[in-house]
């Protein structure tokens, strides 16, 4: 009787543990995840990309679906991406909608950090708000006290008014939204993080959520973040957009 308990309890754990991990396995190539925001209510999807993606087949990533791309642009005082020129062009040429996004870092001037982005991104109109990239993930330790930092990120803000026309988007985590979000820049879009489940903001403010970091997409080789506006195509196309009142001048 105790051979066949024991032969039963070992059975039973290892497909528990082959269960586990062909789910973990599941996850981690992106084929299952936490949250999937269902089309009727999320209908307006699309991704974010830097030159991490590589090489993207635009034409492609519209064919799957896709209405809009968030491209990184810039990082700090002096990064540049060097796969953005191609991904706004190649995403326009697909005609999805378009915004380039900043990583804000701590270290560097607010004022330094938006010449370097007004450098590199091209003032077109009917482009999607510029997007500032807010968070603590691959930041420096350094982390500045609340005051430091909205002087900071108000200096960049305004430099982005004065040559897009708009206020920009914020995308944000939740600590870094606690941390010096919350309760301030009434006026910008939110686009909040959360990997797993319906974002959770005391306010309701934001617009754009980032639901799935490992993502597959037709026209991207490997993983890329997904994303959903919250609202229809009508409210999608009502967004405020660029003007070329103060056209900028890339280098």
């Amino acid at each position: 009787m105790k051979r066949i308990v024991f032969k039963a309890l070992t059975v039973f754990f290892i497909l528990f543990f082959v269960a586990i991990a062909i789910i973990g396995y599941l996850f981690y190539t992106g084929r299952m995840w936490f949250v999937d925001p269902p089309h009727d209510r999320f209908p307006v999807r699309g991704i974010d990309v830097s030159e991490h993606q590589g090489n993207i087949d635009w034409e492609r990533v519209e064919a799957d679906g896709f209405h809009f791309a968030i491209i990184k642009a810039t990082e700090g005082m002096d990064h540049r991406d060097s796969c953005f020129a191609r991904n706004w062009e190649g995403a326009s040429n697909a005609g999805l909608a378009r915004s380039a996004y900043h990583f804000f870092t701590f270290r560097s001037p607010g004022l330094e950090q938006a010449r370097n982005f007004i450098a590199v991104v091209p003032n077109e109109p009917g482009c999607l708000p510029p997007t500032i990239d807010v968070e603590f993930g691959g930041n420096s330790r350094e982390v500045p006290d609340r005051g430091t930092f909205t002087k900071e990120l108000k200096d960049f803000i305004g430099e982005i008014e004065v040559n897009y026309g708009t206020k920009p988007i914020l995308y944000v985590t939740y600590d870094s939204y606690e941390e010096f979000i919350v309760g301030d820049y009434e006026d910008c879009i939110i686009w909040i993080r959360d990997l797993f489940g319906y974002p959770l903001l005391e306010d309701e403010r934001w617009l754009f959520w980032q639901y799935n970091c490992r993502g597959r997409v037709a026209g991207i080789e490997g993983y890329v973040d997904l994303n959903v506006f919250n609202g229809d195509r009508a409210e999608f196309e009502r967004l405020p957009r660029q003007t070329a009142d103060q056209p900028s001048s890339p280098e």
